[in-house]
């Protein structure tokens, strides 16, 4: 049976956490990918603490035939993580899966929308 190569895939990358419920807003944000663009697979992946981590979520997505992986850091701004754990981690996963192109994009954080949104926010 051949599987049918699915072009693109998103990576939500949180830090982790002990408290379960920290994860709810990254698969918020994956349950509205998901809705929007249904044919796309995303998975919600984290640096620590929590399952899955990146990697399997990676593996998780080549095994659907997935051939783009773009992680996205779900983070406020360019800490440790995003400028060196995430630039290493890119780097063995093109390693362990050559027939997949990952991307990495900057924190959301980062974004004028979502700097803009969160004043907006907190003039409310």
């Amino acid at each position: 049976m051949t599987r049918k190569a699915v072009a693109k895939g998103i990576i939500l990358v949180g830090h982790g956490s002990r408290d379960p419920l920290w994860r709810a807003p990254i698969e918020a944000v994956a349950a509205r990918l998901a809705a929007l663009q249904p044919a796309t697979p995303t998975r919600c992946a984290y640096l620590e603490l929590q399952a899955p981590d990146v990697p399997t979520a990676a593996a998780d997505l080549a095994r659907l035939g997935v051939r783009a992986v773009t992680l996205v850091p779900m983070f406020l701004g360019t800490g440790k993580h995003a400028r060196a754990d995430l630039p290493r981690l890119l780097d063995q996963l093109r390693a362990a899966h050559p027939a997949v192109a990952f991307r990495l994009r900057p924190p959301v954080g980062e974004d004028p929308r979502v700097l803009d949104l969160l004043a907006a926010l907190a003039l409310e």
